[in-house]
């Protein structure tokens, strides 16, 4: 079988695109290697997305698919190992099988960052996690280290500090890039005679340390390189992410950071093959507009095969 189109990541870019190609009565596949909603699935809050005062990630990350299943959508779970992305038949290839579609959207958003020490991998799943939400649980009534100075690692400390006994949050600067409104409720957590939380800036963490667990971080301040043991059970890395986007060196356009560039359109430079959401060369990174970036592919999709016919 040939697809009409298949789309490359289940997150809110790629659910966005099913819905509305497969409004279009096209033909779609959807391939997902790991869960249904991508980084807006591993979010505690969402208030930022219009309709909804507030909304956990998994909820709405629920509800997109629901709608995209409603319209017929269907679903692959797989890892993507080879593409061929030339030609009027696109090839897509995971472990268990090879799929054809005439055009692709690329939509696997970005992985998260690491701190690039080398105890960080010993101790990966061991007390080093880059997800809050789905490992805060395990830290009741700890202490943890949150790393990190934007809306991510904001949110991870305010809803890890609603579990734990106490978070360190740390940044190697001295002001935080985070929403005002998200900053005021920190600030808020470091008052008092036992503060929930405590802010550790210009700093960064040197070294974990721990027998077959974590039990402690060396934190080096970057200014006078004084460094510090603290002990904490767990260290969740927030520090941003980088874009799925190793298979196509030299054959997409790719900026220095290594994101897809697209034109307006989300089209790369490739006939038939988009990238949306976060995995696109872009400024803003937020849910509602990887929803628009999925709805502009695929309706220009659309509009490419009527040009066609």
């Amino acid at each position: 079988m040939v697809y009409d189109m298949i789309i490359v990541g289940g997150g809110p870019a790629g659910l966005t695109a099913a819905i509305y190609a497969l409004r279009a009565r096209k033909k779609i596949l959807l391939i997902e290697k790991m869960v249904i909603g991508g980084q807006v699935a591993e979010t505690n809050l969402i208030e930022n997305y219009p309709g909804f005062l507030s909304i956990t990630g998994p909820e709405l990350a629920d509800k997109m698919l629901k709608q995209a299943e409603h319209h017929g959508l269907e679903i692959v779970y797989g890892d993507v190992i080879e593409y061929s992305l030339e030609g009027e038949i696109k090839k897509i290839k995971t472990y268990q099988e090879e799929y054809e579609c005439k055009a692709v959207i690329l939509a696997m958003g970005a992985v998260a960052r690491q701190l690039d020490i080398a105890s960080e991998k010993e101790y990966m799943g061991h007390g080093v996690s880059y997800c809050a939400t789905c490992d805060g649980n395990f830290y009741k009534n700890k202490e943890v280290a949150v790393v990190g100075g934007g809306n991510t690692s904001i949110g991870d400390a305010l809803y890890l500090a609603n579990i734990v006994k106490k978070v360190y949050l740390i940044h190697r600067r001295d002001t935080f890039r985070a929403e005002p409104i998200r900053m005021q409720k920190i600030h808020e957590l470091c008052e008092g005679e036992n503060p929930k939380l405590e802010l550790i800036t210009n700093s960064g963490i040197k070294d974990i340390e721990g027998n077959g667990k974590v039990e402690s971080i060396i934190v080096e301040n970057l200014v006078d390189n004084s460094t510090r043991e603290i002990n904490v059970d767990g260290v969740f890395v927030a520090i941003g992410r980088k874009p799925d986007t190793d298979h196509f060196q030299g054959i997409l356009n790719l900026s220095e950071s290594g994101y897809i560039i697209t034109d307006e359109e989300m089209r790369t430079n490739i006939e038939g093959v988009y990238a949306v959401g976060d995995i696109r060369e872009k400024d803003l990174k937020q849910i509602v507009n990887a929803c628009g970036d999925g709805a502009i592919a695929a309706m220009d999709i659309v509009e490419w095969f009527n040009r066609k016919k």
